[in-house]
C-alpha cells in the first residue's frame, strides 16, 4: 500500500514527459534540404550556396540530407542546377514524419518568368517548384527561400500553402541587388546569411533579414527591392535549425 502514492506519482511524471515531448516534436525534426546555385556568371550564388550548407551542417544537419545543385559544368562536389534536375531532386526527398524540407535557390531572375537556371537555359517558375514540392515534401513543413530579381512571383498563387514558408529577395516587379563580381553574396543573401545565426524562428530571420536589405540599399540609393515572405497557418512559428 504505502508503494502506491510514489508509483502515481511516477506515472504521472512519466505521462508528463511523453507530453512535453510531443508538444515540443513539431520542433524537433529533421531537415532535407536542396540548395542550388543558378548561374557562374559571378561567383555569389555559389558562395551563397557553400555557406547555408556550411550553416546547416554546424547545426546539426547531416551532409547526406543536404543536395547541392551548381551551374558549374564541371563541379564534382555538385549536382547540375539545370531546371529538371532540382525538381527531380526535390520531388525525391520523401521525407519522414517529424521532417521538414528546406528549398534555397540564388541566381538571377527574369520578370514574369521565374529564376534563371544558366546552366540548362531555362526557367524555374513558381508553378513548376509548386508542383515538385507537392510531390517531394507533401504536408511536412516546408521553407522556400527564393533569391533573385522579381522573385516575389514565388510568394504567391500555386506557392502557398498552409504548411509552407516563403521568403523571396524581391517583390514581382522589382529586382534585387548584389550580382557583381568583385562581391562575396548579393545583397539579400549576406543579410540572409547574416540573420540565420540570430534567430530562432523563420519569422526572425525575415525580419532581420529585410532590415538589414532595406539599409544596404539605402546606403545604395537604389529602388528598394521589398523582399516579399508568406507564412502558412501551420507554420508560423516554425523554428530553424
Amino acid at each position: 500500500m504505502p508503494l502506491r502514492p510514489i508509483a502515481w506519482l511516477c506515472a504521472a511524471i512519466l505521462a508528463l514527459l511523453a507530453w512535453a515531448a510531443e508538444a515540443a516534436a513539431p520542433d524537433a525534426g529533421r531537415w532535407q534540404a536542396v540548395l542550388a546555385a543558378g548561374d557562374v556568371a559571378e561567383p555569389v550564388f555559389d558562395n551563397a550556396v557553400a555557406a547555408f550548407g556550411q550553416w546547416l551542417v554546424a547545426r546539426g544537419v547531416a551532409p547526406r540530407d543536404i543536395h547541392r545543385l551548381s551551374a558549374r559544368p564541371f563541379d564534382p562536389t555538385a549536382e547540375a542546377a539545370s531546371a529538371g534536375q532540382l525538381l527531380r531532386r526535390i520531388a525525391l526527398l520523401s521525407p519522414r514524419p517529424g521532417e521538414r524540407c528546406l528549398i534555397f535557390v540564388t541566381s538571377h531572375g527574369e520578370r514574369g518568368r521565374g529564376v534563371y537556371l544558366a546552366y540548362s537555359g531555362e526557367s524555374l517558375t513558381p508553378a513548376a517548384l509548386a508542383q515538385a514540392l507537392s510531390a517531394g515534401c507533401g504536408t511536412a513543413p516546408t521553407v522556400v527561400i527564393v533569391s533573385a530579381c522579381y522573385s516575389g512571383s514565388f510568394a504567391a498563387g500555386p506557392m502557398l500553402a498552409p504548411n509552407r514558408i516563403v521568403l523571396t529577395a524581391a517583390r514581382a516587379d522589382r529586382p534585387s541587388f548584389g550580382c557583381q563580381a568583385d562581391r562575396t553574396y548579393t545583397v539579400f543573401d549576406e543579410c540572409l546569411l547574416a540573420a540565420l545565426p540570430r534567430a530562432v524562428r523563420w519569422r526572425g530571420v525575415f525580419e532581420t533579414s529585410l532590415a538589414c536589405v532595406r539599409q544596404r540599399e539605402g546606403e545604395m540609393r537604389v529602388l528598394p527591392s521589398e523582399p516579399r515572405s508568406f507564412f502558412g497557418d501551420r507554420v508560423r512559428d516554425l523554428t530553424v535549425p
